[in-house]
């Protein structure tokens, strides 16, 4: 089953050093967030679309890394 992408509404509140704080939602909750992540080019009072997506790959790839790593432990245990 495929999981839901989200797509959530907010606006640059301010800046305060290298963090941003964006208004999240109809609600406009704050939340302190990377600048660096966000366009260079962007204002105080700029909306933007965040999508959040599931990264399927991502997740399989980090739980077979863990899976190994246990095993190793495992191994060098026994």
């Amino acid at each position: 089953m495929a999981k839901e992408t989200v797509s959530i509404h907010a606006c640059l509140d301010r800046r305060e050093g290298k963090k941003a704080v964006l208004l999240l939602g109809d609600e406009e909750k704050p939340v302190v967030f990377p600048l660096k992540y966000l366009p260079e080019d962007i204002d105080e009072g700029d909306w933007l679309n965040i999508t959040i997506e599931y990264d399927e790959a991502a997740t399989i790839a980090a739980e077979d890394e863990a899976t190994s790593l246990l095993a190793e432990l495992r191994r060098d245990k026994g």
